[in-house]
């Protein structure tokens, strides 16, 4: 039996955020199944953040499962770093703005 856990930073999660619903787990791994994941990510121009502490709670959910409530604002924070890195706008956010001038 293995009794030291695996490294931090030896973990990788991708979420899939559609906009409207909350984020979901759509692939984690370790060691190798990690290295891929990112590569993969990296290969499709996804933004990547370095976060092992996240990374190590976010591989606890199960696959295919929403984020709890509780991760909400750690997770509001990585979506704006991916939307700031692509240049692009949240859905809605464009039209929020235009409210606030109004």
């Amino acid at each position: 039996m293995n009794e030291n856990p695996p490294a931090p930073d030896d973990v990788a999660v991708a979420l899939y955020y559609d906009g409207e619903n909350a984020p979901r787990i759509t692939a984690k791994g370790r060691g190798e199944l990690a290295k891929r994941i990112l590569a993969a990510a990296e290969s499709n121009n996804i933004p990547l953040q370095d976060d092992p502490e996240l990374a190590a709670i976010l591989a606890q959910i199960p696959l295919g499962t929403e984020i709890p409530e509780t991760l909400y604002r750690a997770i509001a924070e990585v979506i704006a770093f991916a939307y700031l890195l692509s240049g692009k706008l949240p859905p809605g956010y464009a039209d929020a703005a235009a409210d606030e001038k109004r």
